[in-house]
């Protein structure tokens, strides 16, 4: 047993605690408790192992999971940028990066390479794997803000065509599910809680 990885894990480990801590701007389904971003990863996971069988591509689910489970520990470092937000950028991919860097940089070599190798995947959103990723991180907020009576887009006046841009990235990952999401998208508008200009 190499004591000096087991000490790197742990601490490891320990440090991503913290993500319980990072509370994001949308709240739990029926609910006014926003939910923290270690839900957020978990549900995605379940989330990406349930509806897999609708990807547009053939995926290694194993991967999307480790995806979702990561893509948002830089977020204990560079902090969560509300996706709809109007002053800074939801892509701080430098802040990002030098969090990915000294987080995932507490592991053992290869694990933090791997690790540092998955998430940046997910940034680029290119594969198979981060198109599917990503499709269920659009999808999960806009699940939350259609039982939240609007939610989040509601509460920052976030227009249609902003809603409808932002979660449009569905479809790169399952045509299927954008046209559910869509169709969710559309209701929302009928229903006024969403407004189209």
């Amino acid at each position: 047993m190499n004591t000096e990885d087991l000490l790197n894990q742990i601490a490891f480990i320990k440090e991503i605690d913290k993500v319980k801590y990072i509370q994001r701007k949308t709240k739990l389904f029926n609910s006014d408790r926003n939910e923290n971003d270690a839900e957020h990863s978990w549900h995605l996971a379940l989330m990406a192992i349930v509806l897999a069988e609708h990807s547009n591509e053939p995926i290694d689910v194993l991967k999307v999971v480790k995806m979702v489970l990561i893509h948002d520990i830089v977020e204990i470092d560079a902090g969560d940028v509300f996706i709809y937000d109007t002053l800074k950028s939801h892509d701080n991919t430098d802040e990002e990066r030098l969090a990915a860097n000294r987080i995932f940089g507490l592991l053992p070599k290869k694990q933090a390479d791997d690790m540092i190798a998955i998430w940046q995947e997910f940034e680029a959103g290119e594969t198979n794997e981060a198109k599917f990723a990503k499709s269920m991180d659009r999808l999960e907020p806009l699940l939350q803000n259609t039982s939240n009576n609007g939610g989040t887009w509601k509460e920052f006046d976030v227009p249609y065509k902003k809603v409808y841009e932002k979660k449009s990235v569905i479809k790169e990952g399952s045509k299927t599910i954008w046209n559910y999401a869509e169709g969710l998208i559309n209701e929302s508008v009928e229903k006024g809680i969403l407004k189209k200009e």
